[in-house]
């Protein structure tokens, strides 16, 4: 089964509730069903999901990744769950060590399955799946499917089912817009937009990990209850981040791209693009933070001229222009006369398959290429 629909829409009990029910129709030892996410922080809330889901039902899960010692989670396997949420490069880890079997399983579910089936993802995905009964039932789901992802995912379904419901598109209940602005101004604009009176908390994605620490910080010492997430923490640096937003003790979180995807906070008004996302489909999955469960939610992205590009193909992908905004008192951005229009990342793929542009990284530290110098990343939001 294909599920394809835009954030908020329930996705995540989608899967569940129709998992529990078949394991509870037939009772037996697990673990059978599996279910990978790309980041720690989507793989733990899908299990809190669960396990909210299953409070009565007797079922069993567990949650395997990276960054925390392997310990309870080994204890937890020797308990045969019922369900296993997992990051993939933890799981190959345990996998080779001979503490997980997943020769029982009957449900293989992929979230976010664009990502699980880019390229810095793939190698990963198709151990796993090898290690796999032939015999099971597929189920992907996402927000998003790029052509050529797609015919990945082809790839690993048998006549598939496809519900599909306005994916790639932003929620209707997301008002968003560009505000084109000087690089210069961009954290001046960002506080004056904290300024409207709906704003409750916002989520303000940047590029790189060492820009949104550096913002947390200028933020917190303006006076906001700013915090960081991004991929050089320790999980307990991220948990702790996590926490405090959903608790309401932090009212900015600002993320890298690993907020980007599947994470459910309640009342988060804004959704800020301090920097433009690496793909259009990045943008859709980053102000669909906002916005959620039929909730009102606002997301402005700041464009600079170097942005053009970007924007021409994300507009593109919607099939609409975003519409412009001026904040009074700040100098507008123009496009540079030269400004091809195309963004790198829409350009035809390789020999091999799709190569998105670099996020922060997936598993076991593989970089994520478009073409140029080889360079490793040292990342593990994916294990």
């Amino acid at each position: 089964m294909l599920g394809l629909a835009h954030t908020g829409t329930g996705k995540t009990a989608a899967f569940v509730v129709p998992i529990l029910q078949r394991l509870l129709a037939k009772p037996r030892p697990g673990p059978r069903a599996l279910i990978v996410a790309p980041t720690r922080e989507l793989a733990m809330q899908i299990h809190a999901e669960l396990k909210t889901l299953a409070q009565f039902t007797g079922v069993k899960a567990i949650t395997i990744f990276g960054g925390v010692s392997q310990g309870p989670q080994e204890r937890g396997l020797r308990s045969r769950p019922d369900i296993i949420v997992a990051c993939p490069g933890r799981l190959l880890d345990l996998m080779q060590q001979g503490l997980v079997k997943l020769n029982g399983v009957e449900v293989l579910v992929l979230d976010e399955a664009d990502h699980m089936f880019d390229m810095g993802f793939l190698p990963d995905i198709k151990r796993i799946l090898s290690a796999l009964p032939q015999q099971r039932q597929n189920l992907l789901f996402s927000a998003t499917m790029p052509r050529e992802v797609r015919g990945l995912a082809d790839q690993t379904l048998r006549k598939p089912h496809t519900v599909q419901l306005n994916h790639g598109q932003p929620a209707e209940t997301i008002e968003h817009a560009l505000y084109p602005v000087q690089q210069s101004q961009k954290f001046n604009l960002l506080r004056h937009l904290m300024e409207d009176k709906e704003f409750k908390s916002a989520i303000v994605f940047l590029r790189t990990k060492h820009r949104a620490k550096r913002l947390a910080e200028q933020l917190d010492k303006a006076g906001h209850s700013a915090v960081a997430l991004q991929g050089n923490m320790t999980q307990g640096q991220r948990d702790r981040a996590m926490t405090g937003f959903r608790n309401g003790r932090f009212d900015v979180l600002v993320a890298t791209d690993i907020a980007a995807r599947g994470i459910d906070v309640a009342n988060i008004s804004h959704v800020i693009n301090f920097d433009l996302p690496n793909t259009p489909d990045a943008y859709t999955h980053r102000i669909g933070r906002t916005g959620r469960a039929e909730c009102n939610g606002k997301a402005y992205t700041f464009v600079s001229a170097e942005d053009y590009p970007a924007v021409h193909a994300i507009e593109r992908r919607l099939g609409s222009k975003i519409e412009r905004r001026e904040a009074p008192g700040f100098v507008t951005s123009k496009p540079p006369a030269d400004a091809p229009l195309t963004l790198a990342a829409e350009r035809r793929p390789r020999p091999g398959g799709f190569k998105p542009a670099f996020s922060e990284g997936p598993s076991r530290g593989r970089p994520r290429r478009t073409g140029g110098p080889r360079r490793r990343r040292n990342s593990t939001h994916g294990r």
